[in-house]
């Protein structure tokens, strides 16, 4: 018998139309995300017929079905009858939203009145009429509260004696707009669906990550020119230095065990030498697999041990998982199946053309996905036992995404503490189709964004336009990008795409060398020359200092933990600037995120030459209740205060001072 797909649900329109809900994945398949403390915007276009008013309020739901929070939605494109209201959950779980539109008669009485005793047309009448209005309001509101008594004070007012012209102010005062934004008169009232949204820990948005190759830590050459690895214990001994610069998340390259077979060696080469490593992504041998620890790094109670070092430091520990074997790993002999044979008989090695991985076999969904799923299951269980809770999925775009959304959904119902990334760098549809079945956070095109302009458009989607769908995460070099701008710009490069990292999104993370300057790519590629994924690399830590990028790292991360602003996504604003190489937005909190907080970031992105610009600052954007007048800022990284109006002029230095992040006072 053939499948035949769902009819979609009807609806009947309802008196007041609420259409184009977000934010809502796939007609709600899906949940949208949301994060504990964080405002999300709940939009709609609300209209009907005629000329009476209406008004509108977002409802957010607890997962027990409690209501939680309800506000006012504001109209954001008059004419358009686009309207928007703001949700702050404050727990995990599956939460739920949904909008409330009625015929408000208060507001259609207001404006008639106003008009037409202004006019003195029917004056005697629009005072009736308001009488009659504000009396069916009060029989809706609690007995005795301070609401009720100011509408039964106005309804007083308006029976008494004078012309309308002088009663009416008693109707329309701001205390009676109040008492009715609270407990409104709501006739015809009708109701959205309801729509789901995922609402997972902080950590799932705001973290600063700091990846390593624990093999290197610690390692070192013989006279002989062999090497030793370094270990979990020498790695532990890094967590200090790592919490030191104020990083939260300690992210470890995978540590299983390595093929022999077809190994790389230096810089990718095809033959590896007697003492060559091999990558840490052809996995399995002799020794195990995924559930494994290399032999030469240590034991399960030595990774213990660096998971509680971590935690006493209020560091999370991340693992790289990379569901690939090497031709020595134990499934390719238990079960052959679970890979592609080709016509020769031969298994399929990994490519990504031109990239080639003849060390590494992917895996095959189609012969048998239970057993491989409950595999990756299994294995992922061991680590979070072992105290992992997130973990850094390699390739994830190169697997059926059914996989993922099963794989996904298991772990928030058993472990919801855990936090998946995608390192999906892949065509946008299933980067955000990713997030959209459940991955918390991604990799993304950051590294590439370089001008001024696709910077701007790209903060700007992913703050308004992706959201509901992806929580980015900016690295400006992993151990696998090393892009043309920071081979080229030198310690400038690296300064000013960590100051955009960390303050254009909650979460960044940098790679172990960042603070060298690392630089070099081998020819042809752009990834680091001498490449640690096939080597072991001793480095000396010290001359992060004289570079000053461990200062700055040290300072940025800083800044981020005082600055609740710089731990949120959905808030930025982009400030025009006179140089196409000068870029200045502003982000910050929102009512309900905590203290009000707000952060301006102006940044020189040529690492060469030094830029000027006048900046046209959108001040109504960055204080509340703005009324003219002067800001005042302060510099987080240099310290200098400023007094700044609508149109300052900045001058920034890439070899001295690339930028200000400037927090500006709220008096």
């Amino acid at each position: 018998m053939s499948q035949r797909p769902q009819r979609a649900p009807f609806a009947a329109v309802g008196r007041i139309p609420i259409v184009d809900v977000s934010p809502v994945i796939e007609d709600g398949r899906w949940p949208a995300k949301a994060t504990v403390g964080e405002a999300f915007p709940v939009r709609a276009t609300v209209f009907r017929e005629g000329h009476d008013a209406w008004s509108v309020e977002a409802v957010l739901t607890r997962p027990d079905g409690t209501e939680a929070q309800r506000v006012r939605m504001v109209d954001t494109r008059p004419g358009l009858d686009r309207y928007e209201g703001w949700l702050v959950p404050d727990a995990m779980g599956r939460w739920s939203f949904h909008i409330e539109s009625w015929s408000d008669p208060y507001r259609t009485w207001e404006h008639d009145a106003t008009i037409k005793i202004a006019a003195g047309v029917d004056e005697q009448l629009m005072i009736d009429e308001g009488i009659t209005v504000l009396e069916r309001a009060l029989v809706g509101m609690p007995e005795g509260s301070a609401e009720a008594t100011t509408i039964d004070a106005a309804v007083q007012a308006l029976k008494g004696e004078g012309a309308p012209s002088e009663l009416l102010p008693h109707g329309t005062s701001d205390a009676v707009r109040a008492a009715l934004e609270r407990y409104p008169l709501r006739d015809m009232l009708t109701l959205s669906a309801e729509y789901e949204v995922k609402v997972d820990r902080e950590a799932a948005l705001y973290g600063s990550w700091y990846e390593f190759f624990p093999r290197s830590t610690g390692a070192f050459q013989n006279t002989d020119g062999t090497w030793v690895s370094g270990t979990l214990k020498t790695a532990a001994d890094e967590l200090d230095r790592i919490k030191d610069m104020g990083f939260t998340v300690a992210y470890l390259t995978p540590i299983h065990p390595i093929g022999s077979t077809n190994r790389k060696g230096r810089n990718n080469t095809l033959t590896a030498y007697p003492g060559d490593p091999g990558s840490p992504y052809g996995i399995g041998s002799a020794e195990g697999g995924h559930d494994a620890i290399h032999p030469d790094l240590g034991t399960f109670d030595d990774f213990d041990a660096f998971v509680a070092k971590a935690r006493s430091l209020d560091l999370e520990v991340a693992l790289d998982i990379a569901l690939q074997a090497s031709p020595d790993h134990p499934w390719v002999s238990e079960h052959p199946e679970w890979f592609t044979t080709r016509a020769d008989g031969t298994i399929a090695y990994a490519e990504n053309p031109p990239k080639k991985y003849q060390d590494i076999y992917p895996l095959n969904f189609d012969n048998d996905p239970e057993g491989i799923y409950i595999a990756i299951r299994d294995m992922l269980e061991v680590w979070v036992d072992h105290g992992v809770t997130i973990f850094r999925i390699d390739n994830p775009h190169t697997k059926p995404l059914v996989f993922w959304h099963r794989l996904l959904l298991e772990f928030e119902e058993k472990h919801p503490e855990v936090i998946f990334l995608a390192e999906a760098f892949t065509k946008p549809p299933m980067l955000q189709t990713l997030g959209a079945i459940g991955f918390h956070q991604s990799y993304n095109y950051f590294a590439w964004r370089n001008e001024r302009e696709e910077i701007e458009e790209y903060l700007t989607e992913l703050a308004y336009e992706t959201d509901h769908l992806v929580r980015p995460a900016f690295w400006p070099t992993t151990h696998d990008i090393l892009t043309p701008y920071m081979q080229r710009g030198g310690v400038p490069a690296f300064a000013i795409r960590a100051i955009l990292a960390a303050t254009g999104a909650p979460t960044w993370g940098i790679y172990s060398g960042y603070e060298l300057a690392e630089n070099i790519a081998r020819p042809g590629a752009e990834e680091q020359i001498d490449n640690e994924k096939y080597q072991f690399k001793a480095r000396d830590y010290a001359l992060g200092e004289s570079t000053g990028l461990t200062p700055l790292l040290t300072k940025l991360n800083a800044i981020r933990a005082a600055h609740p602003a710089l731990q949120r996504l959905r808030n930025v604003t982009i400030h025009p600037t006179t140089s196409d190489k000068i870029i200045c937005f502003s982000k910050k909190t929102r009512p309900g995120e905590g203290p009000q907080d707000t952060v301006i970031v102006v940044l020189n992105i040529d690492p060469f030459i030094t830029h000027d610009a006048l900046i046209d600052l959108d001040l109504s954007a960055l204080v509340d209740g703005y009324d003219g007048g002067s800001i005042t800022v302060d510099d987080e990284l240099s310290g200098e205060t400023y007094t700044w109006g609508h149109r300052p002029f900045v001058r920034l230095d890439p070899h001295g001072s690339a930028a200000h992040i400037l927090s500006v006072r709220v008096s």
